[in-house]
């Protein structure tokens, strides 16, 4: 198996954790809670600002010294209603009580303390469309450059109807020359409907020194390191994808691979 594809370790409790260490990088960690109603997780933040996604089911927070509610609302994440999120800081910790059986992302990267906890979305987020024909996808935004709320982390959700791509025109974001590129690590946490089907994703550089294809399944992790990185949907499978991205400056500039440049609009 590809050392970029990470299939979960479990169906229950914590079933993902991409260190910075374990993916031989520098800024983003993404882990992956799978809980059943009733159950209690919680974590410091250490060093690391930290964005917590409700991707499915509904949760009781406690965080930075405060009651945040109950946060969540879709039971299905292709229901593709805006998420419920909590933007914490480096040196926070954060408590979340399973009010049904829920699946929290936890995505995170270096802090400097240089912003307050607050909620994100369901407000403020909306359905967008990217691409046209089989290249047509649907975004939600929960924190990218024009959110000013955190130091280092990019995080959006991608919705890929079936037998499209996305992430495409393949494109790359793995140099420091801003504006003209800049350095992003980046995870990819997939799922899929109906949920035994299967996705592509190909992580490649121009010179295919990394040139690797692999076979998604509902709840894989893949870790773009750097290079192209588009991924497809065949026929008869929806596929969603939650991006984590930070790197030394947060700021998403990408250059598109030669053969496919053309297709940027």
């Amino acid at each position: 198996m590809s050392r970029l594809l990470h299939r979960p370790f479990g169906t229950h409790g914590k079933v993902h954790e991409i260190t910075p260490a374990l993916a031989g990088w520098r800024y983003v960690g993404f882990s992956l809670y799978r809980l059943r109603a009733g159950e209690t997780v919680g974590e410091t933040t250490a060093d690391r600002e930290v964005i917590l996604v409700m991707v499915e089911g509904k949760a009781a927070f406690e965080a930075d010294g405060r009651a945040w509610g109950v946060l969540g609302e879709r039971m299905s994440v292709f229901e593709k209603t805006p998420p419920h999120c909590l933007y914490l800081r480096n040196g926070s910790t954060w408590k979340a009580v399973a009010e049904t059986d829920c699946v929290i992302a936890v995505c995170s990267a270096p802090g400097r303390q240089g912003h307050e906890a607050r909620r994100i979305g369901p407000e403020g987020i909306t359905l967008a469309q990217r691409g046209e024909g089989s290249n047509t996808r649907y975004i939600n935004n929960i924190a990218m450059e024009n959110e000013d709320y955190c130091d280092s982390l990019l995080v959006t959700e991608v919705f890929t109807p079936a037998g499209n791509w996305s992430s495409y025109p393949s494109h790359r974001h793995d140099e420091d020359d801003f504006p003209r590129i800049t350095y992003l690590e980046e995870t990819y946490y997939h799922r899929l409907n109906p949920a035994d089907g299967f996705g592509i994703q190909r992580v490649y550089t121009d010179d295919l020194q990394l040139n690797e294809t692999m076979a998604l399944h509902d709840g894989d992790v893949v870790c773009v390191p750097r290079g192209h990185h588009p991924c497809g949907a065949p026929h008869g499978f929806e596929m969603y994808y939650l991006n984590v991205m930070a790197g030394p400056l947060r700021k998403w500039r990408f250059v598109a691979a030669p053969p496919v440049e053309h297709l940027m609009r």
